[in-house]
């Protein structure tokens, strides 16, 4: 495995009062149906997270996207993609409030760390807010400060097609794009970078172009992350980061969470959980073990065979233990490593 000179943050996994018998488990990349259907609290096969199969499979925290399809850039589409945002962090920020005929299942919507450490001590689920796609905010950097007071703690610069911030990794030739739009980052792309610094926002590269991706770690003064995506050199997907880019990931302080996309694991789709410990496997051997984590994609995308949704998670911990991670590692890549990165961001912005 590589040596790593990055040093987590002391005493973060500490708080988190870890337990071999209950590890500390973070999936950084959920989605949420959307228009809202009101079933976050009953266990449904409609959904491959729901709150009862987060707490059947253990999780302590689930971070819950806002996801922003992509439209044209435009004032009416800025428009409707800033009402939509808000809409749906409106509704995750409420999934705490518990319905009279519910289980009884403890769970606290969590926008710091000390509040996912607090939340860890009650044996409450924590709910941490995310936006996939900064087209939600348009060409307005500003809004970042707004997203915050939702409780918004990462977004992704882009989703499939270019928008006013940044170029994508997949372009959309249905949205008129060319191959690059920005060549990398807006210049309101590197304003927004600078504005989620400030407010404790974690710059997300997932979707993101290679120009994009590169661009960001040199503009950001806080580690960045790709919350969900998998190693390129494994699976040749124009989502996925080549070496060069988790070589940069080493060198900035940033982190991977590999993701279960089927297509994203093996060529041509089919990944299995066994096809997801390697990829976890290859980038803690090649960049170290702080730079990397976990994440499911579900409701988006995600789920492969051993890992269909949130109940099955112990698998996932299973599976890492039998390819050889000790209890300490297991606790950097399912959830120790993301947490340090919103401890970093939270402590830049309050020297902002």
């Amino acid at each position: 495995m590589c040596r790593d000179a990055f040093a987590p943050i002391s005493g973060v996994m500490t708080a988190l009062h870890p337990d071999a018998a209950a590890p500390f488990v973070l999936d950084s990349h959920i989605d949420i149906p959307w228009p809202d259907r009101g079933d976050a609290w009953r266990d449904t096969p409609a959904r491959q997270v729901d709150l009862p199969k987060l707490a059947q499979g253990s999780v302590s925290a689930a971070c819950l996207a806002a996801y922003i399809p992509q439209g044209l850039r435009d004032a009416d589409g800025h428009r409707a993609a800033w009402a939509r945002v808000q809409a749906m962090l409106s509704t995750i920020r409420d999934i705490a409030v518990r319905p009279a005929d519910a289980p009884q299942i403890a769970v606290s919507v969590c926008d710091s760390t000390n509040a996912i450490a607090a939340a860890r001590a009650q044996g409450a689920i924590a709910i941490i807010l995310a936006v996939e796609n900064g087209y939600a905010i348009g060409e307005a950097p500003e809004r970042v400060a707004v997203l915050r007071t939702y409780g918004v703690r990462y977004m992704t610069l882009t989703h499939n097609g270019h928008n006013a911030l940044a170029d994508a990794a997949i372009a959309r030739a249905d949205l008129g794009d060319a191959a690059t739009l920005h060549r990398g980052l807006s210049v309101l792309g590197r304003e927004t970078i600078l504005q989620m610094n400030r407010h404790g926002v974690l710059v997300d590269v997932s979707h993101a172009s290679r120009d994009t991706m590169v661009q960001a770690v040199e503009t950001s003064a806080v580690p960045i992350v790709a919350s969900h995506s998998c190693a390129r050199a494994l699976c040749d997907h124009p989502r996925n980061l080549d070496d060069g880019q988790l070589d940069m990931l080493r060198e900035s302080g940033g982190l991977i969470q590999i993701t279960a996309m089927p297509s994203f694991l093996r060529k041509g789709g089919g990944g299995t959980l066994v096809d997801f410990v390697r990829h976890v496997a290859y980038v803690a051997d090649r960049i170290g073990i702080n730079h990397v984590g976990i994440s499911s994609d579900f409701d988006g995308g995600g789920g492969i065979d051993g890992w269909r949704n949130a109940q099955e998670t112990p698998r996932v911990l299973e599976a890492l233990r039998a390819h050889g991670f000790d209890d300490t590692e297991l606790a950097a890549i399912c959830g120790g490593n993301f947490l340090d990165r919103l401890k970093r961001a939270e402590e830049h912005a309050g020297q902002a």
